[in-house]
Order: C-alpha cells, then sequence, then structure tokens
C-alpha cells in the first residue's frame, strides 16, 4: 500500500521525500516542511520522528540527516514517517522560539488548524504523529551544555508511563529524565491519544554535535529493531534515571568556574559553581540543595544577578 506524506508518496519497499504544506511566509508565498516516507516491503508499525520543535537545536536535524539514508526499505517492515524541520520560521533565522508569533514550538501540542503560525504547524505535525505506533521527538539542550538523554514527560500516573518509560529506556542514551512536562508538548499530548512517546534530548551545543548525533542514530536503529521494523536483538540496557530537576542561578554578576562536570556525581552541600569578578576575586560560591548528577550547564562565563546557571538531576535511581 502506498504510504503518501505531503507530496512525499512511496510504495511498499520505496522511499520518497516532499514537503507538508503549512501555510504561507509574509510575502504570500506557500512553504512547507521537509518531509521523508520510508515505506517497508512488508507491513508493520508505524515510526513518527520530528526534529527542529525549536529552531536552533540542530542535533535532531544531523540525526534526521544520516538515519535516513541508511534505512533500507526492502529490509523494512512497517513505516517511518519523518519531518525533519518542524520550526520552519525559527530554523531560518537560527533562534529559539518562531518569530511570526514569538512562540515555543513545543508548547502548542495539540494545536490548532485556524490558529497562529505555531498552533497551525503543531496541528499539522500533530495529525501525521496521530498515525504512529510510536513516536520520538528529537530536542537538544538549546545552545547550553548537557549531557544526551531522553525525556519522559506524561507522568508517572498516566496510563502509557511504562510505555513511553520502556521506549526511552530502548532508544538508550544512557541516561533519562522522568518527569511530567508543561502542557503542549508532544511528548504530553501524544501520550493522552494513546501512543507511547518521548523526547531525546540530544546533548547541547552551538550548531551540531557528532557525538549525540551517534548516539541519536544509534538510539533510533534501537528503536527499529527492538520493535520489530528491522530483524536483529538488542541488548537493552539499564539507564541513570532521574525524576526531579532543580535549577540553579547566580545569587550575583561575574563570571562563572563550574567545580563539576557533566554527569558527574553531586551531594548535597557540594560546591557547584563560584561567581568571581574579572580579577578573579570571590564572589559567591553556590552549593547543591540535594544529591543528584550534574545535568546542565550555561555555555558561557558571564552572568547577571539571577541568570540562569546549571541544573542537577534529583531523586536518581537505575532502571
Amino acid at each position: 500500500m502506498t504510504t503518501t506524506l505531503g507530496t512525499a508518496s512511496a510504495a511498499p519497499g520505496e522511499i520518497d521525500t516532499g514537503r507538508l504544506e503549512v501555510g504561507e511566509t509574509r510575502d504570500g508565498a506557500s512553504f512547507g516542511l521537509p518531509v521523508a516516507v520510508i515505506n517497508g516491503a512488508k507491513p508493520g508499525k508505524t515510526l513518527y520522528v520530528q526534529a527542529v520543535s525549536d529552531g536552533d537545536e540542530l542535533n535532531g536535524l544531523g540525526v534526521v540527516q544520516q538515519f535516513v539514508p541508511q534505512v533500507d526499505p526492502a529490509e523494512l517492515s512497517g513505516t517511518i514517517l519523518v519531518v525533519g524541520i518542524v520550526n520552519y520560521h525559527a530554523f531560518q533565522v537560527a533562534e529559539h522560539r518562531n518569530p511570526v508569533d514569538d512562540t515555543k514550538m513545543n508548547r502548542a501540542y495539540p494545536g490548532n488548524e485556524a490558529g497562529t503560525s505555531s498552533e497551525r504547524i503543531a496541528a499539522a505535525t500533530f495529525e501525521v504523529a496521530m498515525r504512529a505506533d510510536l513516536i520520538l521527538d528529537l530536542h537538544q539542550g538549546s545552545t547550553s551544555r548537557m549531557i544526551d538523554e531522553a525525556r519522559v514527560r506524561c507522568g508517572k500516573r498516566h496510563r502509557l508511563h511504562g510505555d513511553c518509560l520502556k521506549l526511552a529506556k530502548v532508544f538508550g542514551c544512557g541516561y533519562v529524565l522522568d518527569q511530567k512536562g508543561p502542557s503542549g508538548q508532544l511528548a504530553r499530548a501524544a501520550p493522552d491519544e494513546g501512543i507511547p512517546t518521548i523526547d531525546p534530548e540530544l546533548g547541547g551545543c552551538v550548531g551540531w554535535d557528532e557525538e549525540s548525533i551517534r548516539k541519536g542514530v544509534e538510539g533510533i536503529f534501537n528503536v527499529l529493531t527492538y520493535y520489530g521494523f528491522l530483524e536483529g536483538e538488542v541488548d537493552v540496557e539499564a539507564q541513570t534515571r532521574a525524576s526531579g530537576f532543580e535549577q540553579y542561578g547566580a545569587p550575583a554578576g561575574g563570571l562563572v568556574s563550574f567545580e563539576k562536570d557533566l554527569g558527574d556525581r553531586v551531594r548535597a552541600g557540594d560546591t557547584l559553581f563560584t561567581v568571581t569578578t574579572p580579577f578573579g576575586e570571590p564572589k559567591a560560591e553556590i552549593t547543591a540543595d540535594s544529591d543528584g548528577l550534574f545535568w546542565r550547564a550555561r555555555r558561557l562565563p558571564q552572568v547577571a544577578t539571577g541568570e540562569y546557571v546549571c541544573s542537577v538531576g534529583t531523586n536518581v535511581d537505575r532502571y
């Protein structure tokens, strides 16, 4: 059976790329999101993958760029639907939020086909996602530095929590943030419709990072193999899970020096970072409130009073 997504159309055993039209730009020209259909030679489940929901988070696009050419539809059971760049307007200007309506795209799901620019894009991509059995929404920790992780955002009381957690474990970044996310995230909206969904947060960088991209590509092939799209076996390894997230800001302006590296164990009372003057004179020393893992940190050393500096994942276990 031929599968169509926008202008992409693939018969069994074929792959095609095209565009999913979602609106018009300010000069009245239509624009579309880049899409791909990989239609397996044999029937099976459907996987939906999207990237660049935030316009400056490019590691997911790097994953799409690499994994799509590696999939042989002749060896595939089922279908893979891909939207390579979701936040079209933000991507064009290398910004995080959609500049047309100043909206963070991953707060707009399930969208509104008659709404704002972001709501219309969210509605169009959500409609595609609803055709799937599993969803991977590829992100990264913006342009800050962050460990590679997969996020389960439906909440522990959700009926699909176990399925989402299993998907995160199969993806296999090594770290999982298991914490209910904000309203409007795809990884919250899709499980409400019965589809296990995670958002892998593939590191954090300016541009893209080859190691994080490699982990993302490996994660997608783990999912394809484990869930029967491809033949083979996957060794599903225990992941380090955090179910809490503490953020730390600067109590004074100056220059930040970190005392912990990404992934380091943190004990309550450990020094996380210090703030000094431009001449190295100490101004503040910030310590951890709880045990956990050093999860995320700002990239630039200069901070103003109250500005975000770092995060610690808490309530850590292995599962």
